[in-house]
């Protein structure tokens, strides 16, 4: 079975995306405020020569604003968040555009074993666990941050190491993850860890797009594509059965492009409400590969997704409630789409699936790729 952890192609390719210095524009960083327990977060402006600008805050690593221009050259910010900390502190907040994990997505009943011994973690998605906890999740903590140069543009890190046994996980996890905005509209994010003790990892970025513009009244007209030929059925709790089952002949066929509403009728009785499904992205994974493609019509904005991952997990929307935003705008049920890159949900207890599971002697890296244009 292939391990998530080493990968020779990529490391080399990870080296050319962060390593190289250059001069260049810096990335800006201001405060945004504190949390309720007073610690300090600072949030990080990326700008490139097109005009293209991306916010980052040290609280859960996360995406605030992203800049975009649309076929005539006009910016909108296209993914949800907040104009403070408390905001994201609050019951609005959906995991938006954070750093997520430990462990990404769901695990079956909050459990899982390494070797003769069984872990419990917090339950807190009806009787799984998800997003890598309650209280103190990647999302959920302060980050320490520093600007980087590379030859591809500016860019921020950010570190943060997790202690052995946090939120129930295993091992002392050394995280680092990098944002860098490049002048061909990409917003590249590469992930690296190393742990004290085997454990499992899976990352993701959490964003939530809509292409016409953060607060727009629905994605359901946004056109995607997903280069998958299967997906990973779930019982009704949404955790995998194990098969790989083919997409063909369902609403899961994004294999050519459709409206995200144009099928979604037909999942909205199903267990997840819409679209919460992972898919299996075609060809082999450890390299940055075509994941996905989605496009406004109405902007000419176009999201194409590149990643290591070997899976996507592609949510509708279909919890958001009407909950105040950024710039006091509304975001409505299934007004945005989050394409999270990863690998599949529950892989800790499904021992077909790759694995999750890092050692001491492994380092773990991915990287994933949004790329901006316009039509």
């Amino acid at each position: 079975m292939k391990s998530l952890s080493v990968f020779a192609g990529t490391a080399a390719w990870l080296m050319t995306l962060l390593l190289i210095p250059a001069a260049g524009l810096r990335a800006a960083a201001e405060p945004f405020g504190e949390t309720s327990e007073g610690t300090p977060v600072s949030i990080y402006t990326l700008e490139n020569d097109n005009g293209m600008r991306a916010r980052i805050m040290t609280r859960g690593a996360t995406l605030v604003e992203l800049h975009v221009p649309d076929r005539d050259g006009e910016l909108a910010d296209v993914v949800l968040g907040f104009d403070d900390v408390a905001g994201y502190e609050s019951e609005r907040n959906q995991y938006f555009g954070c750093t997520t994990g430990r462990v990404a997505n769901r695990i079956a009943e909050g459990k899982f074993a390494l070797g003769d011994k069984e872990y419990s973690l917090a339950v807190n998605n009806g009787p799984n666990h998800l997003h890598g906890g309650r209280d103190r999740s990647l999302d959920k903590v302060v980050w320490d941050a520093a600007d980087v140069q590379t030859d591809n543009g500016p860019g921020v890190r950010f570190k943060y190491t997790s202690p052995d046994g946090e939120e129930g996980y295993p091992g002392e996890l050394r995280i680092t993850v990098t944002y860098v905005l490049t002048d061909e509209n990409e917003l590249r994010i590469a992930y690296r860890a190393k742990t004290s003790a085997s454990t499992p990892v899976n990352l993701t970025n959490h964003s939530y797009f809509n292409l016409s513009g953060h607060g727009s009244e629905s994605v359901l007209g946004h056109e995607l594509t997903i280069n998958a030929d299967h997906y990973t059925p779930t019982d009704d709790a949404l955790i995998p059965t194990g098969e790989l089952a083919p997409v063909e002949g369902t609403p899961l066929d994004f294999r050519e492009p459709h409206t995200i509403g144009e099928r979604i009728d037909q999942l909205v009785d199903t267990p997840a409400m819409g679209y919460d499904h992972n898919y299996v992205i075609n060809e082999p994974f450890g390299r940055p590969r075509f994941c996905a493609r989605l496009k406004d019509p109405q902007s000419g904005r176009v999201l194409t997704v590149r990643t290591s991952e070997p899976g996507v997990q592609l949510y509708s929307g279909n919890f958001l409630f009407g909950q105040k935003g950024k710039d006091g705008k509304t975001y409505a049920q299934r007004s945005a789409v989050c394409l999270e890159t990863q690998h599949f949900p529950d892989s800790v207890n499904q021992p077909d699936f790759p694995t999750v599971i890092l050692h001491p002697d492994e380092t773990y890296r991915q990287v994933c790729i949004y790329a901006f244009s316009a039509e």
